[in-house]
């Protein structure tokens, strides 16, 4: 398992056990931090990038490491950013109240038989879309491009591997023990104030996360504008404007404004959101199609024959295992399918859904697996609109139990119609997931000279780790925080989820139509507007600016708990990035600005991992509180200073370290 062969024939380190345990280390960490952080502010982080930083680093001092070995600890890595994509759609099953936790063994599955579909639909795309395609995959170029000049002997590949470690694990520690400080209360957790608007009321919520703060490092400039204008939109008209209709509202401004934001504005923000996600999915169709039936038409049919007689570099594991591990696939999900029927009472039904489903998943997947992938050769797996593919996916699952199955049941079963088709729409999304990142990975095998079977086996232990760590991790969160307009949970305290409760708020709408329509419709008709807005800043501007509708509709859907922060991350970043610019070595400061950013996702979102942990166990709100509530006001002036202090600091090391 440790050396395959190269081309010329010399021994060659790969798939080797330590790089898969590093992986899958890595993974389990990764795919912590990202669940946490995807529920809080909709955002996820790639992780092919600083897990091949870490790698390069510990593996130096092994001297038959290379260049392959760490590629494949990244692509093992690299299912943590993309299987916890699933919590777009699974909390959506606690939303609805069908669960009240997440059950082991189901959501293994759904995270499992999904993710090992993605794998095994993506292989046969692989010369067609990577080799034989002249798509650009940025992200995938940018992760080879890492592993080459960290991989080198050379003192500056040594001193640019040991400073991007250096800055992941600064990042990670600093961030961690500023998380660390804000549960004893010592430091606040935010600056918040909600005040009288006219007849309504409004306000605003900076947390002070340095996560949040790095997460809009990444996203960049226009992004974080582009959030800022829906907080705008969201909390400068939306929530004074619904609140003021109501006469008589009693309670606080802080109650006031957060049950008009739940219950009325989130869902404009949800009617901006599809209408985006849904355009930029409908641009891409045009290049999508092209691309694929030229590519298709390039690509030669190869004959059954020997497989050694193939390059390394074109080994791909072999297309009858591939079908094997399909059919052997769609078992297991058949039978959740049963299991869920007669679960929600369904059971009369229960060949018909198991087959309708299985069919719907099958060439649902086949279809997002080709858009996806190309997607991510077009624009990047991180752009890629994921939250359309889960929108289409359960609208056309919604409408299929609406008119195949609804009418044969009497009333009463429609919160387990609801739940079927969030189920039916996990399995489909992990697909596009985990397609959407593999051709990603593939295409920096490819210009690292990996051998492509190698990574497509190391992708499949990675979705297995990841699957291994989302559930537990998700109904941890769930005890400890909730999510936002889930039975019971409490709002102040809620993970906003939003890419779920859109989905989930979708399904009852088309299952159930109770839903306010016109609430969305307004919400589209902003989509549009904001459609319409973004074109025109591109042709002015010639292309150097830009406004992300779907940027634009999360944040009005999101608290200005989970945005703000970011916001001001977006526009810090871009002060680093332009500092930077302005440097002997530009490159290598910006690519120790992103290390640092995702470092310090990594060390918040493990300690939010910890913490909850804490949360749940021991039942208290607040269990490591060292001050009372008299303290609030000084935490706030302290905490916030030593924030703005610590940033500036581990931004400073990074223009320092990046010359």
């Amino acid at each position: 398992m440790a050396n395959q062969q190269a081309a010329a024939g010399e021994p060659r380190s790969e798939l080797t056990w330590r790089g898969i345990v590093l992986g899958v280390v890595i993974t389990v960490l990764f795919t912590a931090a990202n669940v946490f952080f995807g529920l809080k502010a909709g955002l996820t982080f790639a992780t092919s990038i600083p897990a091949a930083v870490i790698s390069m680093a510990l593996l130096r001092g092994f001297k038959d490491s290379t260049i392959q070995e760490n590629n494949i600890v990244q692509t093992v890595a690299s299912a943590a950013g993309t299987l916890s994509s699933i919590i777009f759609v699974l909390p959506g099953l606690v939303m609805i109240g069908w669960w009240t936790g997440f059950p082991f063994w189901e959501s293994f599955l759904i995270c499992l038989l999904g993710g090992v579909l993605g794998v095994m639909y993506s292989i046969p795309l692989r010369r067609a879309l990577v080799t034989g395609s002249d798509l650009p995959y940025p992200e995938g170029v940018a992760c080879a491009e890492v592993l080459k000049v960290g991989s080198g002997d050379d003192a500056r590949g040594v001193e640019e591997s040991r400073a991007g470690l250096h800055a992941v694990v600064w990042g990670s520690i600093v961030s961690a023990v500023f998380a660390i400080i804000v549960a004893t209360r010592v430091f606040a957790s935010d600056v918040k104030s909600y005040f009288k608007v006219g007849e309504g009321v409004s306000g605003f919520d900076f947390a002070l996360s340095m996560a949040l703060f790095a997460v809009g490092h990444l996203v960049g400039l226009w992004c974080g504008v582009a959030m800022l204008l829906g907080a705008l939109i969201g909390w400068g008209w939306g929530v004074p404007h619904f609140s003021a209709l109501v006469p008589g509202l009693s309670g606080s401004p802080e109650d006031i404004a957060g049950a008009t934001w739940s219950h009325q504005v989130r869902f404009l923000g949800a009617g901006t959101i599809g209408v985006a996600a849904i355009w930029t999915l409908l641009k891409l169709v045009k290049p999508v199609w092209s691309g694929l039936v030229s590519a298709m038409a390039a690509s030669k049919v190869r004959k059954a024959g020997n497989l050694d007689a193939l390059p390394r570099t074109e080994h791909d594991i072999p297309i009858g295992i591939v079908g094997a591990i399909m059919l052997a696939s769609f078992a297991p999900i058949a039978w959740l399918f049963g299991h869920l029927a007669n679960a929600t009472g369904l059971g009369a039904q229960m060949w018909p859904l198991v087959i309708g489903g299985l069919i719907y998943c099958v060439v649902m997947s086949f279809l997002v697996s080709a858009v996806c992938g190309y997607m991510a050769g077009l624009i990047g797996s991180s752009n890629s609109p994921l939250s359309g593919i889960g929108i289409l996916v359960v609208i056309g699952a919604a409408l299929l139990l609406v008119f195949g199955v609804k009418p044969l049941l009497e009333p009463g079963h429609e919160k387990g119609l609801v739940a079927f088709a969030l189920f039916v729409t996990a399995v489909v999304f992990n697909v596009a997931a985990i397609a959407n990142n593999n051709l990603q990975d593939l295409k920096t095998g490819q210009l690292v000279d990996a051998t492509p079977s190698m990574q497509q086996w190391a992708l499949l232990i990675g979705v297995l780790a990841g699957a291994a760590v989302i559930p537990p991790v998700l109904d941890l969160l769930n005890q400890a925080y909730g999510f936002a307009g889930a039975p019971g949970a409490d709002p102040t305290k809620a993970l906003a989820a939003p890419q779920a409760g859109l989905i989930s708020a979708l399904a009852q709408g088309v299952i159930q139509n109770n839903i306010d329509w016109s609430l969305i419709e307004i919400g589209a008709g902003i989509g549009v507007a904001l459609i319409v807005l973004d074109a025109l800043l591109k042709k002015f501007s010639h292309g150097k600016a830009h406004l992300s509708p779907l940027a634009v509709g999360l944040g009005i859907y999101l608290p200005t708990s989970a945005t703000l922060m970011v916001v001001v991350g977006a526009l810090a970043g871009a002060w680093f990035d332009r500092r930077a610019e302005r440097s002997s070595n530009p490159e290598s400061r910006k690519q120790l600005g992103v290390l640092l950013a995702s470092g310090m996702i990594v060390g918040e979102g493990l300690i939010g991992v910890v913490i909850a942990a804490v949360v749940a166990f021991s039942g208290k709100d607040a269990p490591l509180a060292l001050v009372g509530n008299d303290f609030a006001t000084a935490s706030v002036w302290i905490g916030g200073i030593v924030f703005v202090a610590a940033m500036f600091a581990l931004y400073r090391w990074a223009e320092r370290r990046g010359d």
